[in-house]
C-alpha cells in the first residue's frame, strides 16, 4: 500500500495534470452536449484527486478528515467546472456524489479488512 506522502504527491500531480488538460480543452468540452457531460466527469475527477490530497495532508498532520475536506474539494471542482460550461457544474456534482459514495464504500471495506487482520494476530 502507498504511503501517505506518496499518495499525496501523486494525487496532487494528477490534479494538476487533469486541471491543465481541462483548461486547455475548455472550448472543445463546451462544444457539444456529450462533451459537456464529459467535462463534468473530468471535473469530478478533479474533486477526487483534490479530496485525496486534502485527506492525506490532514492525515500526515495528525488531524481527522471530515466533511470540511469534502466541501472544499467539491467547491474547487465546481468552480473549475463552471469555467467550462454551466451544465458541467451539475454533472460534476452528480458524478462527484457517485465517486464519494464509492470512496466511502472502499474505505469501509479496507477498514473492516484491517480490523480482521488485527484480530487474527
Amino acid at each position: 500500500m502507498a504511503s501517505t506522502g506518496n499518495s499525496m504527491l501523486l494525487s496532487f500531480l494528477m490534479f494538476t495534470v487533469v486541471l491543465s488538460l481541462e483548461v486547455i480543452y475548455r472550448g472543445k468540452l463546451a462544444s457539444s452536449e456529450l462533451f459537456t457531460i464529459l467535462g463534468g466527469f473530468i471535473s469530478s475527477l478533479l474533486f477526487l484527486f483534490f479530496f485525496i490530497f486534502i485527506a492525506n495532508f490532514q492525515e500526515s498532520s495528525g488531524t481527522k478528515t471530515g466533511w470540511g475536506a469534502v466541501i472544499v474539494a467539491e467547491l474547487v471542482a465546481l468552480v473549475v467546472a463552471g469555467t467550462v460550461h454551466r451544465v458541467c457544474i451539475t454533472t460534476c456534482f452528480l458524478f462527484s456524489a457517485g465517486l464519494l459514495y464509492e470512496v466511502n464504500k472502499l474505505s469501509a471495506m479496507m477498514q473492516s479488512r484491517s480490523e480482521l487482520k488485527s484480530k487474527r494476530h
